[in-house]
């Protein structure tokens, strides 16, 4: 094995356990208490789903979006009017999601068809549309309190007659609450992904394609399930599955699925990697552009209704430097500067790594000025180790 190689293909997952063992020794385990770990996909949920249409962005050429935070601050705001003004829940998700559709069609159609630069235009468009949200808002603050919207997005997987909740023991004492369900679920999605894998390989090797060595592969199936039996058992002991985590999951698996498996999906690659001879092969790179933005403005929108249900309110400044976050998480997630390479999960490991890093600074209780310092080093880091290490000194 090249342990080289093998360094360079994994560094960010090493990056990470690094930084979850530093963080839970510096904040003296606290961040592994489950109700942090619960809480960590849920604070970032806005970033995991948001950086899957970044990186279609970033794949087309190095580009991004910069209204993302104004277009989830939008949405939201409008969603929190309509049900202030007592509109039914799905009036208000429908609402805020078109609204994620028009502004798709605009920013796609300006930045493929008309060519507009799109640092340009989403620049514009982040201005626009924060003021838009805040018109909404009569620059206020609005509660969100609709019991229908809230289960939608925030409530917890809870199984009468499986899990313990508020029982007592035979001496009288109070049993601790304990979400079996969110266990159970976890064994059979480890069951799940190890079958699939062993089919998947099988598969491979029957088709006559080169496979990496067994031990290379369980290990890392071993490492896998571990990790997911041990998040569920984090889960089983604080409130359950959450409902978000499913909107998560059930977006990054969509996203994986196009960029990996489908022809289309690799049509953002191609033109990221060489947009001339793409267009000389017959692909029409102002669709693809049209598509990545569209795509990115409408998770944008859903990622406002996430983070309504979550944080419970919704205020002008919602959204404020989120389209940082999800850029960085690309870039840290293995995401070229200059298009063309990137993956979902790869994306997944720097959110998570971000998110990781955010919480365990906040919970050891670094001032925010230092926060910005980390973060910032950890993107232009993960950047440069991007340029060197695939000797890229500009666009070719």
């Amino acid at each position: 094995m090249n342990i080289k190689a093998w360094i360079k293909k994994y560094t960010m997952v090493i990056a990470l356990v690094v930084v979850f063992v530093f963080f839970t020794i510096l904040t003296g385990g606290r961040l592994v208490l489950a109700q942090n770990v619960s809480n960590l996909l849920l604070q970032n949920a806005y970033v995991l789903v948001m950086a899957c249409g970044m990186l279609l962005c970033i794949l087309t050429g190095g580009n991004v979006d910069l209204s993302v935070g104004s277009t989830l601050c939008l949405s939201a705001a409008l969603s929190a009017k309509m049900l202030q003004t007592g509109h039914s829940a799905l009036t208000a998700i429908l609402v805020s999601v078109a609204v994620g559709v028009v502004i798709g069609c605009i920013q796609g159609f300006l930045i493929g068809y008309v060519h507009i630069p799109p640092f340009i235009c989403t620049l514009g468009g982040m201005f626009l549309y924060r003021g838009f949200a805040r018109v909404v808002l009569s620059s206020k603050t609005i509660a969100v309190t609709d019991d229908k919207f809230l289960k939608l997005f925030a409530d917890y997987i809870q199984i009468k007659g499986f899990d313990r909740i508020g029982q007592q023991a035979a001496d009288g004492s109070n049993l601790p609450n304990q979400f079996y369900s969110a266990l159970v679920a976890g064994i059979l999605i480890a069951v799940i992904v190890t079958v699939a894998t062993f089919l998947k390989r099988r598969k491979q090797i029957k088709s006559g394609y080169n496979v990496s060595k067994p031990f290379g592969t369980y290990f890392k199936l071993v490492i896998i399930d571990v990790l997911i039996i041990a998040y569920s058992y984090k889960l089983m002991n604080y409130k359950g599955i959450p409902v978000m985590l499913i909107w998560i999951l059930a977006i990054v698996l969509i996203f994986a699925f196009i960029t990996s498996s489908t022809v289309f999906g690799r049509y953002f690659y191609a033109v990221g990697g060489n947009e001339k001879a793409t267009k000389l092969s017959g692909i029409d790179p102002r669709k693809v552009y049209f598509v990545a933005y569209f795509l990115m403005s409408v998770l944008a929108a859903f990622s406002g209704l996430l983070m309504a249900s979550r944080i419970g309110s919704v205020d002008g400044n919602m959204g404020n430097s989120y389209e940082m976050d999800a850029i960085a998480s690309c870039f840290i997630g293995g995401a070229s500067a200059y298009g063309g390479s990137g993956t979902v999960p790869g994306i997944m490991i720097g959110a998570i790594l971000l998110g990781v890093i955010n919480q365990g600074m906040s919970i050891f209780g670094l001032s925010d000025m230092w926060q910005y310092v980390v973060k910032g080093g950890v993107l232009l880091a993960a950047v440069v180790f991007d340029v060197v290490s695939n000797h890229k000194t500009g666009k070719s």
